[in-house]
């Protein structure tokens, strides 16, 4: 079984410097090229089964626009939402900064921002969404999953077997690819962060 995991396309958050998370804000005009190049790629070169999206609008369009190449049915899946940001979600970065500034030394990981959920949380989240998909579409050869950058790095972190406080993270460009495979009880990571299809990295 494979896991093609997918970030969405740029977000209109991206251009009002704003913190995101929870915030639902559609993609840009840009993140819809974005995605429309992904889509074509992974039609030519890792062609999914089915596709599970995250449902909040920048993946879901995403997830659409692969749908539309590739024919696959999409299922929604609240644990693939990004991050929940509690408060900061939709306000400005330099109101944030005033209104609700980090701890000195950061903030714990067992501690979650006011209406948030901790970063412990959101590994557990994970953890529970990557075991879930295993089980539910294991009998399909490759799950395609459209998911957030904050979310697709702890899944990921789950994924290795990484400790819960890991200080591992896995960056995720605007429709970055990551392809993880489970064959014979081995797990493979085949590639991570592919973004050939923008011209990245080629």
């Amino acid at each position: 079984m494979e896991l093609l995991v997918i970030r969405h396309g740029q977000s209109e958050a991206d251009l009002l410097e704003v913190h995101e998370g929870r915030a639902d804000f559609p993609l840009t005009q840009l993140g819809e090229d974005q995605a429309k190049r992904m889509a074509d790629y992974v039609a030519a070169h890792h062609p999914p089964d089915i596709i599970v999206s995250s449902p909040l609008k920048r993946a879901k369009s995403t997830a659409l626009i692969l749908q539309e190449t590739t024919g696959c049915e999409i299922i929604e899946e609240e644990d693939l939402m990004e991050f929940n940001n509690g408060v900061l979600a939709g306000l400005s970065r330099e109101v944030a900064a005033v209104k609700y500034p980090l701890p000195k030394n950061g903030r714990p990981v067992h501690m979650a921002i006011q209406d948030g959920e901790s970063a412990l949380e959101l590994r557990y989240r994970a953890e529970r969404i990557l075991h879930k998909i295993i089980h539910d579409h294991g009998d399909y050869n490759r799950v395609a999953l459209v998911s957030h950058g904050g979310l697709i790095s702890k899944m990921i972190n789950a994924f290795l077997r990484q400790p819960m406080d890991s200080e591992f993270g896995f960056a995720t460009g605007d429709t970055g690819i990551h392809l993880l495979e489970m064959k014979d009880n081995i797990k493979l990571v085949r590639f991570l962060n592919n973004q050939e299809h923008l011209g990245i990295g080629k």
